[in-house]
């Protein structure tokens, strides 16, 4: 049976509602604004103050007390992975049409007793779109500038003597699509776009959804879960019916269907206080 909505973890519903309703606006959002919003989408009050709790901690969100009122704003860490999403979706895309055949290929070697180190190095190779070759070595369809991989926040983790990278051009006898196939899940990537598609390509997407802000906050979260994962392979590598290309399409035109009134809703229920610019968060160790 198909799920009425989209399946989202409550952080990731508040990442997309604070990149597309606080970034860039300075403001610190009413605790109980956020309970409004996200009780229109199905999430309980208990779940939005632990998430909100949860963010505080991981440094995603910052605290502002307004007499009795709690209000939350971003932080320079969300910044910077709102900041990323955005380009991710409306600047880069889903699929790279203009590849200059170059890639990076990135090896590491650490201590088998650096498992966290090393769980925690290939998160993020994957987040910045390498897959895995094997033996340390990973590779991306693109020029990656590695430092925020290395020490991410510019924090030094004692990887720089132990991490290599290269950039350049695959040679012969190097079968790229072959090694396409082997480094990255073409199936899973597909499966993602098709299960997108299945839900959004219809006249009437959602129609039980309450309103259109509820629409575009799950359309967006699903589709940031998408392109967060797709390291963005060279179109002339992927299988001519590559989902992404129509994917991409829906979005934008429901992007265009949704905006304006989702915006309105939001604007109507969001109460907020203006903050300075983000700072690191201070984590607390309270309720939200």
């Amino acid at each position: 049976m198909e799920r009425p909505f989209p399946a989202a973890r409550p952080q990731s519903l508040m990442l997309t509602f604070l990149g597309n309703y606080v970034l860039r606006r300075d403001i610190a959002v009413f605790s109980g604004s956020f309970i409004e919003v996200f009780g229109n989408l199905g999430v309980g009050e208990h779940a939005i103050r632990s998430t909100l709790t949860r963010m505080v901690r991981r440094g995603l969100l910052a605290r502002h007390r307004e007499g009795r009122r709690m209000h939350f704003g971003l932080t320079a860490r969300s910044e910077r992975i709102l900041l990323d999403g955005e380009a991710r979706v409306w600047r880069r895309g889903a699929v790279n049409a203009d590849w200059d055949g170059r890639w990076t290929v990135l090896s590491f070697s650490m201590p088998e007793s650096w498992q966290r180190q090393r769980h925690d190095l290939r998160s993020r190779l994957l987040w910045a779109g390498f897959g895995p070759l094997g033996n340390g070595t990973w590779i991306a369809p693109s020029r990656v500038d590695v430092g925020e991989v290395i020490a991410p926040g510019g924090e030094d983790r004692g990887l720089g003597g132990r991490v290599k990278v290269f950039h350049g051009t695959a040679e012969a006898p190097t079968d790229v699509a072959a090694m396409i196939g082997d480094a990255f899940d073409l199936d899973g990537l597909s499966a993602g776009y098709r299960a997108f598609l299945a839900r959004w390509d219809r006249p009437d997407p959602l129609p039980d959804a309450p309103d259109d802000l509820a629409r575009f906050l799950w359309m967006m979260t699903e589709w940031l879960g998408l392109v967060r994962v797709d390291p963005r392979l060279p179109v002339e590598h992927l299988p001519p019916d590559w989902p992404a290309l129509r994917a991409q399409e829906v979005l934008h035109d429901l992007r265009g269907r949704y905006e304006a009134g989702a915006r309105a809703v939001a604007d109507r229920l969001i109460e907020y206080v203006p903050v300075a610019c983000p700072a690191a968060a201070v984590p607390e160790p309270d309720g939200a």
